[in-house]
């Protein structure tokens, strides 16, 4: 592997890769400080230029592979490299694997802290992603769509992509010519696409006005793909729908939700299987009651309800709304009690949790450090946490172990082949 090199400055030295990052870049090491570098694995002799400074260290760019390291593999998309979509398809299967487990362990021990029962790791497969979002750019020569190169504002072009559902896969194509004559030149957008029960939903955000001609051709667009619902936003007004030709469904527990436009569900439907088995196999039997707190559309709200009443709290109105409207539509709507509720403005307090059965969380990377502690402050035997970002949740972790809880067990779960991201799910007993 040799690359071209950039422009500009930057020292070039020759190193060996030692280490693997938390982002999946290798790391080596220059004048005592990490180096960073993409697309390398432990074992890589590169040659390097330094290019600027990057948390207490360095990151650079590789000119040149020297030698490979033991457990670097041919990655198999051929937009590997350029395409900013994952990180880690250039390293062996059972090395990644490995590295991916070892990442909840690495975020556990720097907070001190190391469950009772560490679990073995659980994967989904590439190819199984029910959500994507694509980014679009109009070029003067064409419509550009893909994923952004990592640390820049060049968008990869894409005509396939091994992370998606065979749904999604089929869509890019037409994407690219839907798009085209809609967008003016240097125009953006972003595309969120998710594969439902009853076909696919797509939610279109651009600043691009809409003429009647640009509606034609998506609202075709839509009848040509069959797709259940297309929308359109400019990222400040309540999405439009210009195509609703189904319902776009999910059933979470047994109950049918339909989704808002572009909102958040699991990426697959397997490691959503695999959070709610284990979320519900850690609920104590006799349980009457949980708080499921950044609730979403229900994802463990509807499995709880088949057993006990539930309390769900949700910030983003439309994903409550959906939420409530499946309840009231399902056989437990006497059981679900749902509420608005910006959990790191105004989190549940610990006297409103305490005398229930069951704490349930569920909150976006950046945590739940807000909720966590008056979830550290009650009573509630049991908390079970589910996390797609181990530095995160090991901080929120360490709140409630010094408030008295102990981890019981832990799991994580490969949700997102092939990137440094890793979901998990934590098991916490007073």
């Amino acid at each position: 592997m040799r690359r071209k090199a950039r422009r500009g400055g930057g020292r070039q030295v020759e190193l060996t890769v030692e280490a693997l990052g938390a982002k999946g870049d290798g790391i080596a090491t220059v004048d005592g400080r990490p180096l960073f570098l993409a697309q390398t694995v432990p074992g890589d002799q590169v040659l390097a230029r330094v290019t600027g400074e990057r948390g207490g260290g360095f990151k650079g760019e590789v000119i040149e592979l020297l030698q490979p390291g033991p457990n670097r593999a041919d990655p198999p998309c051929p937009f590997f490299g350029p395409c900013g979509g994952c990180a880690l398809q250039h390293m062996e299967d059972g090395a990644y694997a490995a590295w991916k487990a070892e990442q909840l362990t690495i975020a556990l021990e720097r907070k001190g802290l190391q469950p009772e029962t560490l679990h073995p790791l659980r994967r989904v497969a590439p190819g199984s992603r029910r959500r994507i979002t694509w980014s679009a750019l109009r070029t003067a020569e064409k419509l550009l769509l893909g994923y952004y190169e990592r640390e820049s504002h060049q968008l990869a072009d894409i005509d396939s992509c091994l992370l998606v559902a065979p749904e999604l896969h089929a869509l890019i194509a037409p994407l690219h010519a839907a798009l085209q004559p809609v967008l003016e030149i240097r125009e953006q957008a972003r595309v969120t696409a998710t594969l439902c029960e009853t076909g696919v939903d797509v939610l279109i955000d651009s600043r691009q006005p809409l003429r009647l001609i640009d509606r034609e051709t998506l609202a075709a667009f839509a009848e040509e793909s069959d797709l259940a619902r297309l929308s359109w936003t400019d990222g400040q007004d309540e999405p439009t729908p210009l195509a609703f030709r189904r319902d776009p469904l999910l059933t979470f527990g047994g109950v049918p939700v339909l989704l808002p436009p572009g909102g958040f569900v699991q990426p697959t439907a397997e490691g959503e299987a695999i959070l709610v088995e284990l979320v519900m196999a850690a609920v104590p039997d006799g349980a009457e009651t949980a708080a499921d707190l950044f609730a979403g559309c229900g994802t463990f709200t509807f499995p709880l309800a088949e057993r006990m009443q539930v309390y769900a709290a949700e910030g983003a109105e439309d994903s409550l709304m959906a939420l409530e409207a499946a309840a009231r539509r399902s056989d437990r709507a006497g059981r679900v009690q749902a509420e608005p509720r910006d959990l790191a403005r105004f989190p549940v307090l610990a006297d409103e949790l305490s005398g229930g059965d069951v704490v349930v969380f569920d909150p976006p990377r950046n945590g739940a450090r807000e909720q966590v502690a008056e979830i550290a402050a009650c009573d509630v035997p049991t908390v079970i946490a589910v996390s797609c970002n181990p530095t995160t949740f090991a901080r929120d972790a360490r709140t409630l172990v010094d408030g008295g809880y102990r981890l019981k067990e832990a799991t994580p779960i490969d949700q997102f082949p092939w990137s440094g991201h890793l979901e998990l799910v934590a098991v916490f007993e007073r």
